[in-house]
């Protein structure tokens, strides 16, 4: 099974290292010229992923095209672009791995169901779990959630990305699985909140715990599983991402309690915080499906309005007790 891969960020880069691990050829689009010239001409993507040794049988291209000779595309640019670039892809019957974590900002839509309204006759996958790019990159033990409604296809790809340092655990609910990537980022920037305030790590634990009840009330309601959510795309995920600075959505979340505007963070650098992008449309999701979302609510505020950190945080402290499982 060729590999074909769709972004040439960190994640994506480290995917293609991942998928070319035994040898065999694969192809990694990238937007960016100066990244196809470096991983070609130097095996390495200097912009997003330095110091990283890549695989000589990875070929990098700008050219769309190049990959119809794949048998399968991961899909890893960012979500808010995921539609974009599925619209100019020839993609058939070719199975679509989304390995983007997020919600679409315009729509609310899933990344598999812009998937399935792009390319109806294509099988979807989702790969998603508790996974830095470097460290994938570097062989370092990691292991994630492969979810596909086939069965058989599901399987299939495990086998042709599992490595013994690699694990993907197999799954048929995709719903959950991309649910559980997308709230992990908007609990992750409060967790930077926390973490810029210097509130201690009890309010992290805390704001982990709360969060994760969201992400599992959401997602039911959305059709994913709760066992999901218990699982390494939903709590895995969750922890590693409210837990360290190599997170892009922990590292704004501290920024912003540090004092600094959204707006001045989000037009810097040439990484993205996906859930800056879905804090906004999960908020808007949670009260039309009456899901009580405090905590995405808060984050919203903070990114989308730009109220501020100390006061959204009270505001939090202050809500009336409740039953912890209601």
């Amino acid at each position: 099974m060729r590999i074909g891969v769709l972004g040439g960020g960190a994640w994506g880069t480290a995917l293609a290292q991942l998928a070319a691990a035994d040898g065999n050829p694969v192809i990694l689009w990238a937007r960016e010229s100066d990244v196809v010239r470096c991983v070609n001409g130097e095996h390495e993507n200097r912009s997003f992923l330095p110091g990283v040794a890549l695989s000589p049988s990875i070929t990098a291209t700008s050219d769309l095209s190049a990959l119809d000779a794949c048998d399968a595309l991961l899909v890893v640019v960012p979500a808010q672009y995921v539609a974009s670039v599925l619209e100019q892809t020839n993609v058939g019957t070719r199975p679509l791995v989304l390995c983007a974590k997020g919600i679409e900002a315009t729509t609310g839509r899933l990344m598999s169901e812009v998937a399935a309204e792009t390319h109806p006759t294509a099988p979807i996958a989702v790969l998603s779990g508790p996974c830095f790019a470097r460290e994938v990159a570097e062989r370092r033990p990691a292991a994630v959630t492969l979810a596909c409604e086939d069965a058989n296809l599901g399987r299939a790809l495990s086998k042709r990305l599992a490595r013994p340092e690699f694990r993907p655990y197999a799954s048929t609910d995709v719903t959950g699985a991309e649910i559980g990537g997308a709230v992990k980022n908007v609990i992750a920037i409060a967790c930077g909140v926390v973490a810029g305030l210097d509130m201690g790590e009890n309010a992290r634990a805390a704001l982990i715990a709360r969060g994760f009840a969201e992400m599992t009330r959401f997602g039911m309601a959305r059709g994913g599983k709760a066992q999901t959510m218990a699982g390494l795309s939903g709590l895995g995920d969750l922890v590693l991402t409210c837990s360290s600075t190599q997170s892009r959505n922990f590292s704004l979340g501290k920024a912003l309690g540090e004092g600094q505007k959204a707006e001045t963070l989000l037009g810097a650098g040439n990484t993205v915080a996906e859930g800056a992008f879905t804090a906004g449309v999960l908020a808007h999701e949670a009260k039309r499906l009456g899901v009580d979302m405090p905590v995405v609510e808060a984050v919203h505020a903070l990114v989308d309005e730009g109220r501020d950190a100390k006061t959204v945080v009270a505001a939090l402290l202050s809500r009336p007790l409740r039953d912890e499982v209601a």
